[in-house]
Formats: C-alpha cells, structure tokens, sequence
C-alpha cells in the first residue's frame, strides 16, 4: 500500500515576509504592491484573508476591504531560496519528490517506512523540521494516492495534519463539495448540479453512463476520482506544462504598436526562462485581458521547438492581429510558451553556436542585473511594471489556488 504525502507551506509569500520582519505577526499582510497601482493580489496571511482578501484579487479591491492592510511588494528570490531549503528537507525522507509549485509538494514516503515511522509520523517529523530549521509552517495531507493527499492538505488549514486511512478514501471524500476535487471548475460543477449533485460522494454514485453522455471520456475519469481513486505516481522529475509571462498596464492600452513591443518584451523574458530551465517550447498562447475584466486567450503552435524570443514574438504578434477587438482597450496582456520539450529541435538554416553565445551572454546579464539592465532598443520607454509571475504551471486545475 502506498503512503503519499501532499506538504503545503502556508500563506507561503505573506510567512516569508513575517519570517524576515516579525513585527508583522498578527498583522494582515497581502503581497503584490502597491494598493493604489493597478496589479494583484500574490498571497495574503490569514489574518487578511478575515477580510476576505485572496490571491488574484485587484490590489484596489483588497484596499477597500482591508484597509489596516500592510502591502508588500514580492521578493521572489528569497521566496526562491526558501523553497530550496523546503525542498531539500523533503529529500531528506525520500527521493520521489515532485515540486508543484514553489510552496507545494508531493511525496512517495512508501520506501521510507522502515526508517522513519508511517506515513503519518513523517508527516510529523517535517512539519517539526520545517518550523524550527527554516521558521514556517507546512500543512501535509496523508493518504494512499496524490488525490487524496493534496485534498487532505487543504482542508484544515493552516498548520493542517490530516491522515486518510488506507480503504477510506472514498468514505473521506464522500461528504466533501464537488469543488475540492480535480478537474471540477465552475462549468463543471453547474453541470453537475443540474443532475443535483453538490457533493463528492454524490458525484461517484452517478452512473457511468451518465457521465459519458455529459463529459465524454472524462466522465470515467471523474467519476474514479469521486471514489477515491488515483494510481498517477510521485514524479521526482518533471517539464512544466508551460512558461509564461504576463504585464498589467498601468493605464488601459489601445495602441497596438504599444502592444506589440511589449509582447516583445514578454517574449523576450519567457524565451529567457526557457533557456535557464533547458526548455523548448513547441507552441505559442496569447491572453489579452480588456476593461472590465473580459479575458480571452489564443494559441497556435510553431514551426518548431525553440527557445528564442523571435518565434515566440512573431506568433504572438499574428495571434494579437486576429484577436484584438477594435476600440477596446487592453488593461494586461500575457504570453505563454507551450507544449514544452527538454530539447530543442533545430531548423536546417539555424547557427546554434552562434545563437547560444549571444543568448548566453545576454542571459548572464540579466541574470546578475536583472530582466532590465539589457534590452532591445525598439522596447526603451515601452517597459511597465509587471505584475509577479514566475509562470512555471505543471498539469494543474484552472482555478488558481492561494501560494
């Protein structure tokens, strides 16, 4: 039998902040910047959220609600450096870790057994180890497959232990709202309550026959995961599904030279990320958000795997053409490498030396100065602040979940 560990720091951006100024403690704390510019909401401590505050809400809105509200800008590279410290801890109990996120991972505790205890007493050990050597708290879920770990991990937060006993993972997950499981959005789950299912356990009584008619082959799916079941395996090593980068104007944007030059800008950091993380990308997605908050996103694939800006840009550009409604204004516009590969498939007339020296150059550059100490001449006077995003998302559901 398995034993699976989901570990989840929590308010990861906010308790990093507390960590490294205590005299924020009981303070509600949100991350993302400046309240009164135009951006979002990174993470929020708990006493922000009482306020009812979360991740990717507008910095504007999370003011009005929580006006006592101590905003901070990110500071990702430390965010970086206790992830590491995180991770490395949990390779300490076994091998078979696979990083979701900067704060989030699964791990195969199956073979570690012998040495530490059940799977439980490990998830005890590191929730110890991880507050009194780095200073923050990690919640773990415990169970048999990563489903039920991870909705373990979620539901008594912060500083969540919850053990789902081998056999009673559908038991666990019975009385739980559709919602928690994977792949159930908001579409999902209007379509679910039109059969009058608001619960998990209600979901995995359906018929199977049902479910195809309504979803398809993801039908079966669902209903398996209703039940408790998932044989997807710990992956200690994986690609991201994809790379991406995103910039929210400070003053809405109709100009569609403006807009081109700064896809360019975008294509060059992701083209930049790809490179540092020995990437390629095989496909190119668009996203445009206008005024109100109306979001679309294109996508087409390229010619070939790459990892240069200049394809990423040129897609982008076309995607942009065919997509951008007249008249209306863009308030952010983001671009995402997709489809990804650990290597890059070279076209006939492309000069790899020569490319990768002037691309490892620049990326060294930016690399010690940061993303604006070099750039092309076209985005001078184009640059504008960027809201934090390191884009790097594995399989994951849509609905975005807080750090």
């Amino acid at each position: 039998m398995r034993s699976i560990l989901h570990a989840d720091l929590d308010a990861f951006y906010a308790s990093v902040e507390i960590l490294d100024n205590p005299s924020l403690r009981d303070k509600p704390v949100i991350v993302g910047g400046d309240p009164n510019a135009r951006g979002v909401v990174s993470a929020a401590s708990y006493e922000a959220r009482k306020f009812g505050v979360h991740s990717a809400m507008p910095l504007r809105t999370a003011r009005r609600l929580c006006q006592n509200g101590v905003f901070l800008p990110g500071r990702f590279s430390r965010y970086n450096e206790l992830s590491r410290q995180v991770m490395a801890l949990f390779a300490s109990y076994t091998p078979l870790v696979e990083p979701i996120s900067l704060d989030e991972a699964f791990l195969d505790v199956t073979a570690s057994r012998a040495a530490f205890g059940d799977g439980e007493a490990i998830a005890r050990r590191i929730k110890d180890r991880v507050l009194a050597e780095i200073g923050l708290v990690v919640s773990v879920g415990v169970a048999t497959n990563k489903l039920c770990a991870k909705v373990a991990s979620d539901l008594r937060k912060p500083d969540a232990l919850v053990a789902v006993p081998p056999g009673g993972e559908a038991a666990f997950l019975a009385p739980l709202p559709v919602t928690r499981l994977w792949g159930v959005g908001p579409q999902a789950r209007q379509a679910l309550a039109d059969y009058g299912v608001t619960t998990i356990g209600q979901l995995a009584a359906l018929p199977e026959a049902t479910l195809r008619r309504r979803f398809g082959i993801h039908g079966a799916e669902l209903r398996l995961r209703a039940q408790g079941v998932d044989p997807s395996p710990v992956v200690p090593t994986h690609v991201p599904k994809s790379v991406g980068h995103e910039i929210t104007f400070d003053h809405d944007v109709t100009d569609p030279a403006r807009l081109e030059a700064t896809l360019l800008d975008l294509a060059e950091s992701v083209a930049s990320r790809l490179r540092r993380h020995h990437l390629a990308a095989g496909g190119v997605q668009l996203k445009l958000r206008y005024e109100g908050f109306d979001t679309i996103t294109r996508q087409a694939p390229l010619g070939h795997q790459a990892r240069e800006s200049e394809p990423m840009y040129e897609l982008g550009v076309a995607l942009l053409r065919r997509a951008l409604a007249p008249d209306r204004a863009v308030r952010l516009i983001g671009l995402t490498a997709i489809n990804l590969s650990e290597a890059q498939q070279l076209t006939l007339f492309d000069a790899p030396e020569q490319n990768d020296r002037i691309t490892a150059s620049i990326d060294a550059v930016r690399k010690r100065f940061g993303d604006a100490a070099i750039t092309r001449a076209r985005l001078i006077g184009h640059r504008d602040r960027r809201r934090p995003d390191f884009g790097m998302r594995p399989d994951a559901p849509s609905d975005e979940r807080e750090p």
